[in-house]
């Protein structure tokens, strides 16, 4: 048996291996266990990583730090390229207010945390690890690792602080803080959720908005012997002409089609444009052209060529090029009826209408193939992280400060893959991925950073726990997670008049927690909270990942 005892404590390969894959396989496993309705989830792999530390199983350092880093690369940089498409758009339309409460809610978990330092005394890099657990955000705690390294290599003989120990000891309570919060302001403002959905699932998803088809009898003389691209004039953005039948001869509707008194026009628009498109047009016919019969089809087709990716319909005039319509584009489970300014985006799914030849010829522009986009864009990903790299690694000098501040490991892969997922097709580098892909590489990063940290925090975590240190710090983390949640969450329903389920949202986005935004989810039985959450997310991410590294930079 010396060869399993080998296996298990000598410092090799096979032994690294064996480790990372109990720790991880066990931390999943027991992160499932509900508590209360709440369970740490994939977050478990850490205190895994602390027991089998705090037991004698341990791997090189430098291998440990390697994989650590590594796995932290491959979690922000999933996280950009999920987030990139919407981060620009969420300071739109009440995005602003979300982003500046959340940027409230982390600054004043930095004032807290600071408070803490001048009032006890408490070193500042123990702190950001009581901080980065309080608030729940993994790549705070890795910029914030990597950051008092830099600071210290400078000093010989110098000791670097395991900032992980008071993360892994307030990480449990920033969990339960966030969700403490949300039934506190429930109870204390008297809040009916019942009527909070019903009023927030009007507000995101409106009736009128809905696409919604009308087949109308032309009897208006004002679009009489005009062109479809005339009538489209007319009437605006949002109505898309599709078919039309004339003098029982049913064809897809193209920019030069002429409509004439008494012909069927099928209508694609939304129901608070419908109004007006019959009042410019005539009256509802009884015939549905849409069940007809005839040499025109309806496909949904999938867009997967990445030369069209980026680009806007009215610049690739697909509807007077191939004589077809493009009535609906479905993107991430919403409907959209599509004008001449919006850009097509890898995996969107668009209705088109017309005769099969026409559709035939369409689809090889867009490509509709399941299988290339299921191919991963490899080089795209590898190139976005060397450049987050490069970018984590530049020097900024700030007048007063010691040392320069740097994005690091987390903060320039994170940039690099928001910009890349928005911008990337200008480039050719088409960053698409899959919500399965993506997910995978995400968990694995976090996997390995999460087991890496509690392998090298094990080994102190015990006796830090036992000594007094952990208690204060378990006190610490719990003041840093619900002040500041409570004095903005407060503020944005009182003041703001804000939803509660978009509270729930912005409180769960804050702390870049998934655990509490499953809880939110789970109440409100809608997505409503997880709109709130993605708004935020980005900045809330860049701004935790920033402001670790800046109190190292500054108090160490």
């Amino acid at each position: 048996m010396e060869w399993f005892y080998e296996l298990l404590w000598n410092d090799s390969v096979a032994h690294t291996i064996i480790l990372y894959s109990i720790i991880i396989a066990a931390g999943i496993f027991l992160g499932k266990i509900r508590i209360f309705g709440v369970s740490l989830g994939i977050t478990f792999v850490l205190f895994a990583g602390i027991l089998m530390g705090h037991l004698g199983f341990t791997a090189n350092h430098q291998v440990i730090e390697f994989i650590r880093d590594f796995g932290l690369i491959l979690f922000v940089f999933s996280i950009g390229l999920q987030v990139g498409p919407g981060f620009f758009s969420s300071f739109r339309k009440g995005g602003l207010t979300l982003n500046l409460l959340a940027t409230a809610i982390v600054v004043l978990g930095v004032l807290t945390t600071l408070g803490i330092h001048f009032v006890w005394g408490t070193p500042v890099p123990e702190l950001v690890g009581v901080m980065s657990g309080a608030v729940t955000n993994t790549p705070g705690l890795g910029a914030a690792q990597n950051a008092l390294a830099h600071v210290m290599s400078g000093s010989e003989g110098a000791v670097i602080p395991d900032i992980g120990l008071g993360y892994a000891v307030a990480y449990p309570f920033g969990v339960l803080g966030i969700i403490i919060t949300m039934i506190f302001i429930r109870k204390t403002l008297g809040i009916d959720t019942k009527h909070e959905l019903e009023v927030l699932e009007d507000e995101l998803h409106p009736a009128d908005a809905i696409p919604e088809k009308l087949n109308i009898l032309v009897t208006n003389p004002l679009i009489f012997n005009k062109s479809v691209m005339e009538i489209a004039k007319m009437l605006g953005e949002g109505v898309v002409i599709s078919r039309v039948l004339h003098r029982g001869n049913l064809i897809s509707a193209s920019s030069d089609t002429v409509i004439h008194e008494g012909d069927i026009i099928l209508v694609v628009t939304s129901k608070k444009m419908a109004g007006k498109v019959l009042q410019l047009t005539g009256s509802v016919s009884g015939m549905d052209l849409s069940t007809r019969s005839g040499n025109l089809v309806s496909r949904r087709l999938l867009v997967t060529n990445r030369e069209v990716s980026g680009k806007s319909l009215g610049s690739l005039r697909l509807r007077t090029r191939f004589n077809i319509n493009i009535t609906r584009i479905y993107r991430s489970g919403i409907e959209f009826i599509p004008n001449p300014r919006m850009e097509l985006q890898m995996g969107d799914r668009l209705t088109v209408v017309g005769d099969e030849k026409s559709i035939a010829r369409v689809t090889k522009e867009i490509g509709n193939s399941m299988k290339r986009l299921e191919e991963p864009n490899l080089i795209p990903i590898f190139v976005g992280i060397l450049l987050g790299v490069i970018l984590g690694s530049i020097p900024v000098n700030i007048p007063g400060m010691a040392h320069p501040l740097k994005l690091g490991l987390a903060g320039g892969p994170l940039i690099v893959a928001i910009l890349l997922s928005r911008y990337g097709h200008k480039l050719s580098l088409v960053s698409y991925t899959t919500t399965s892909a993506n997910m995978m590489l995400r968990e694995i990063g976090i996997v390995l950073f999460l087991a890496s940290v509690g392998i090298r925090s094990g080994e102190n975590f015990i006796p830090t726990l036992v000594s007094g240190d952990g208690l204060i710090w378990m006190g610490y983390g719990a003041l840093i997670t619900v002040l500041p949640l409570l004095i903005t969450g407060f503020f944005a329903r009182i003041s703001l008049k804000r939803n509660y389920f978009e509270i729930c949202g912005l409180l769960s986005g804050s702390m870049t927690d998934p655990p509490a935004l499953a809880y939110a989810n789970g109440i409100a039985a809608s997505e409503a909270p997880s709109v709130a959450y993605a708004t935020v997310y980005p900045l809330v991410m860049f701004l935790r990942i920033f402001m670790a590294q800046l109190l190292i930079l500054l108090f160490v």
